[in-house]
């Protein structure tokens, strides 16, 4: 596995709303890089749905919600990836990322979450960070233990079923 250089490129919601609609062509005409099939495929429309809820009603939450994980070397949308929203009353945010299946096992999630840990260990309103994981996805499992996720307890997910709740500090004191 290579070591992937990403940027997590954040969206608007004229991309949103195209992406929830399954309009490539439109997304890609509001977008600051270029998007894949892969985002606009039925199954993410869930999401966009929602992030294009929360920018019409909180423009600033675009800041932090979904954008696409973008490998500038290679110019190319690999995923997606960010918060689901800013930082809640006790500064806690929730990771969320996705990587292309054409694109797996090359360092995309990991450094995907890795900048999404940077980030939230350099907001000042931001003290936890929570993940949730399918019980079965256990790739997902062993790279959020890696950085030091806790399980928490579990939830029900209308989307996606059981998942269990993992948390860290946002800023993690060195061992």
């Amino acid at each position: 596995m290579v070591a992937a250089v990403i940027t997590i490129v954040h969206l608007t919601g004229p991309v949103f709303h195209a992406l929830a609609v399954g309009d490539l062509e439109a997304a890609n005409a509001a977008s600051p890089v270029l998007l894949s099939s892969y985002l606009a495929r039925p199954e993410a429309r869930g999401v966009w749905r929602m992030r294009a809820a929360q920018a019409d009603e909180d423009p600033a939450s675009a800041a932090w919600v979904t954008g696409v994980i973008w490998d500038a070397e290679r110019r190319l949308a690999v995923g997606r990836a960010g918060y689901h929203g800013p930082p809640d009353a006790a500064g806690m945010v929730e990771i969320g990322y996705a990587v292309d299946p054409a694109h797996r096992r090359r360092g995309y999630a990991r450094a995907a979450l890795e900048a999404l840990l940077h980030r939230a260990s350099e907001e000042p309103d931001v003290r936890t960070v929570r993940v949730t994981i399918s019980p079965d996805n256990v790739a997902s499992y062993r790279l959020a233990a890696q950085y030091g996720f806790a399980e928490v307890g579990e939830q029900w997910d209308d989307e996606d079923g059981l998942e269990i709740v993992y948390e860290r500090a946002a800023r993690l004191r060195p061992t």
